[in-house]
């Protein structure tokens, strides 16, 4: 690990201006993955400024019942709040599939929106890696692709998004909310992340110096009928190699509106809104199901050794809304 320099912030105000002043700096949360990443030497920040203690971790339901989140509330403590898991299930449900107990006993809700790829090239700093060192090159198109993103992909860069969180919160609409040096502003969180285009090291639309302060939830009154479905290698403490995320309003066997995000699948936690577009006033059937998630994948692109993701993708998704409508499989 790289020498650095630690500062704690006293309130949010000296906390950007430090940052500000720092182009080579860092925020410092739960540092679950901040941290691996300065011991890989993939990150080499000159100075940490901690905002772990700063007045971010109250859950609140405010006057017109969106949820606010500080960004400094423990995955640990979103899981087990109340109202997260009557209102949005699949976001209780989501954080539960992350990492291990003991990691999300740390890790923050800004941080977890922060997270960064584990693409083995990019966590390797003897390989190439476009999002690592741009213009490097994307040895995973040739090499080890099997994680890696069959949506959304560039030719610089198929990595992906690894957090669960992120998915459920893009499947809700949520909405971001940050302070810089230029003042406060909201973020949509299906524009929060970006996908690589020419340009992979940019995980996300922050500005430098920007800090996360938390995270809206509106007001959906059907996302108490989600889940989210992971499927992975193993059991526990490993990532998604498909996941996805799902809301349905059903009335009279009728499709009235529904929310749907992919996870381990693209550069970004993906909306799936060619399937929400055909699902809205179509029958709930297994066949529409099918429909719906064959039309979003239609434009995978699929390499040597992930293109079982899109048959893996449909197949949840197809199975994940049955199961919200209480139907079986034929």
């Amino acid at each position: 690990m790289k020498p650095f320099r630690y500062e704690r912030a006293s309130d949010i105000s000296a906390a950007i201006a430090q940052l500000a002043a720092e182009p080579a700096g860092a925020f410092l949360g739960g540092g679950t993955n901040l941290v691996d990443l300065m011991k890989l030497e993939v990150a080499q920040p000159q100075v940490l400024i901690d905002v772990s203690h700063l007045p971010l971790n109250r859950v609140e339901t405010l006057a017109d019942g969106t949820i606010r989140i500080g960004a400094a509330v423990r995955n640990s403590d979103l899981a087990a709040d109340h109202t997260i898991r009557t209102r949005y299930p699949m976001l209780s449900q989501a954080l539960l599939a992350g990492a291990s107990g003991q990691l999300r006993n740390l890790a923050t809700t800004g941080g977890n929106l922060l997270q960064r790829t584990r693409c083995v090239y990019f966590q390797d700093v003897s390989k190439p890696c476009n999002k690592r060192v741009p213009g490097s090159g994307c040895p995973a198109r040739e090499g080890y692709h099997r994680n890696l993103a069959i949506l959304g992909a560039s030719e610089a860069c198929i990595a992906t998004h690894p957090s669960d969180m992120a998915v459920a919160l893009v499947a809700l609409d949520a909405v971001v909310r940050v302070v810089g040096p230029q003042g406060e502003r909201t973020i949509p969180i299906t524009g929060f992340h970006r996908l690589p285009g020419t340009e992979p090291q940019r995980d996300t639309t922050l500005e430098h110096g920007e800090l996360i302060t938390a995270v809206d939830l509106p007001v959906l009154s059907f996302a108490a009928c989600s889940h989210y479905r992971k499927v992975r290698d193993r059991a526990s403490y490993a990532f998604a190699l498909v996941s996805v995320a799902a809301a349905i309003d059903v009335v009279d066997d009728v499709v009235r509106d529904v929310r749907l995000a992919f996870g381990g699948v693209a550069h970004v936690p993906w909306r799936a809104k060619k399937a929400e577009a055909i699902l809205r006033g179509a029958p709930a059937t297994e066949e529409v199901f099918r429909q719906a998630a064959e039309a979003e994948l239609a434009d995978a692109q699929l390499l040597r050794d992930n293109a079982f993701k899109a048959p893996l993708a449909r197949n949840i998704l197809v199975r994940t809304l049955l199961d919200l409508t209480h139907k079986e499989a034929r």
